[in-house]
């Protein structure tokens, strides 16, 4: 069945707290628990199309052709099992679900298939395309933001074994839009089928995860539910053109994963020390209005992008640029003041390309500038801007959340994963702190280094009172600065006293806890279903 990147299904969190109701215990209630988030270099494009469920049958049947005997040689199946953490209760995890894919070999022992697969991933094998031969599969490098991820056999004896004979597809160069290339399929029977599908346009969009935009390519066909479609290789002459990561049914609009994100994914983590895609860490907007064109003196000539935010640390930084300068090319490049600039195969691109999609970390780039009507050049070496360094993370991948559990009292780390919680519009939803915290992180710079609150509260005798209280950030416990999870941590441990103080940024508001009640709380979630009270890593 053709999934490819179906609508959120999150839902608000709740705290199942059923396991509390003894008799020794005041009845507990269920909790629901609220968070949100979004961050973006690139001005906020147009609204995407929600990728729709398999496809529908059409008037106009799809075009399908048979594969070459020979590419079953080219490829595997993956089979992912996935298990991603509860956002809502930390302290464990969602029910497990598969996904099955197919997808290229591109080196020796050597899978390229996309980020999704594997997030979360507890479990990974390799399958030949006729089912005889499996093979336990790990991650060789992996890059969230791209949606691209190189896989190999945990085993190298069952890997000779299931890639013996096979032939690793070549990466073919760029296509040009009206070309057509072949997404390739092969169903359960052993049946290879390869759909054409016409490039229609190119852009530099974000596919995964929001904020993240690179290179792809949107073909026009109509393609069939076949077994593991998942993702698909997309082959441009029998050879590797780009990853299908997403069909939409109605429109018959294949998302494809660009060569040239391929090859420069590819390319990176040929040496086994794989860093990511790089930053420049500007934030910019246009320079359409005239009168703000006059203001910033630039030319009727000139394009260029307003520079109204440098991020502290970045490479452009270090360079020297700052707020206020409007970049006017990248290596030569001219910037319109829309934000695109004239790429020789593909036309007219937005410009993040020229960072995200033609560089590697530690490269180096010409930055043109216009600085209060003066011309200036900046050479910046590019850095990867690490979503650990971020105040609110935008993903958390293969790692389990931070929390603390203190008498029934739920305190969690701020991240996206934990507002998109609040649903579909979580943006219009989520509380206006975390929104705050969200697009104004140097409010809190050099004085935290994550933001916690008090998501909730499951009803205990340490809590009565505290039932309703919820998204709170918290600033202090028992005097003491909280900057991540663990000075919250160390903070309540190091009290000798009889009862907790907690500040919260809000008002300057202060809640109290007794230690002896809520000390005996917490041996008795313990002991009634709670794994852990807390983690920090």
């Amino acid at each position: 069945m053709m999934r490819l990147i179906e609508p959120s299904a999150r839902l608000s969190p709740t705290i199942d707290t059923s396991i509390f109701n003894k008799p020794s215990m005041r009845p507990l209630l269920t909790l629901p628990l609220f968070l949100a988030l979004a961050a973006c270099e690139r001005p906020k494009p147009a609204p995407t199309t929600e990728v729709a469920p398999p496809p529908v049958v059409t008037a106009e049947p799809a075009v399908i052709k048979v594969a070459p005997k020979d590419i079953k040689q080219s490829v595997v199946r993956i089979n992912s099992t996935q298990q991603s953490w509860n956002p809502g209760q930390p302290w464990e995890k969602d029910e497990p679900a598969s996904r099955r894919a197919l997808a290229a070999i591109v080196g020796p022992q050597r899978v390229l298939t996309t980020a999704e697969l594997v997030a979360d991933a507890t479990y990974l094998e390799f399958e030949s395309p006729d089912g005889t031969h499996l093979a336990q599969a790990k991650v060789i490098a992996v890059d969230y933001e791209a949606n691209l991820s190189l896989l190999g056999p945990v085993d190298e004896k069952e890997g000779n074994i299931l890639f013996e004979n096979t032939v690793p597809l070549e990466i073919t160069s760029p296509p040009k839009i009206g070309q057509v290339l072949d997404i390739l399929q092969i169903e359960d029977n052993g049946q290879t089928l390869m759909t054409p599908g016409n490039l229609q346009s190119v852009d530099v969009a974000s596919n995964f995860l929001a904020g993240h935009a690179f290179l792809t390519y949107m073909l026009k066909g109509s393609m069939q539910s076949a077994a593991s479609s998942y993702s698909l290789p997309v082959l441009q002459d029998g050879k590797l053109a780009g990853v299908l990561i997403s069909y939409n049914g109605k429109d018959q609009i294949c998302d494809v994963v660009s060569t040239d994100i391929v090859a420069r994914f590819l390319k990176d983590s040929a040496a086994g020390d794989y860093k990511g895609f790089p930053s420049v860490g500007i934030s910019v907007a246009r320079t359409e209005d005239n009168s703000f064109r006059q203001w910033l003196k630039l030319a009727d000539d000139q394009g260029g992008l307003y520079i109204h935010n440098v991020r502290k640390g970045g490479a452009a930084e270090t360079a020297g640029v700052k707020k206020g300068d409007v970049l006017l090319a990248v290596d030569g490049q001219h910037i319109d003041r829309r934000g695109y600039y004239q790429h020789e195969n593909y036309g007219s691109l937005f410009w993040g390309h020229l960072i995200r999609g033609s560089k590697s970390t530690g490269d180096t780039v010409t930055l043109s500038l216009l600085r209060e009507g003066q011309p200036l050049e900046i050479k910046a070496t590019l850095t990867r801007e690490e979503e650990s360094s971020k105040l609110v993370p935008g993903y958390s991948f293969d790692k389990a959340p931070n929390f603390l559990l203190k008498g029934g009292l739920v305190f969690q780390e701020l991240s996206r994963p934990l507002l998109e919680s609040f649903g579909e519009n979580w943006e219009s939803r989520a509380p206006l702190n975390f929104l705050d915290a969200m697009e104004n992180p140097e409010k809190y710079e050099g004085r935290v280094d994550r933001i916690i609150f008090l998501s909730g509260s499951i009803p205990t005798p340490a809590t009565v009172g505290y039932e309703s209280l919820r998204n709170l950030i918290v600033k202090k416990v028992n005097g003491k600065e909280i900057k991540n999870m663990r000075s919250l941590v160390d903070a309540f441990k190091g009290n000798l006293g009889e009862r907790h103080s907690i500040e919260f940024d809000e008002e300057n508001f202060t809640v109290y806890l007794d230690e002896t009640v809520s000390a005996a709380v917490d041996k008795q979630l313990l002991q009634r279903g709670i794994s852990r009270l807390s983690r920090v890593q």
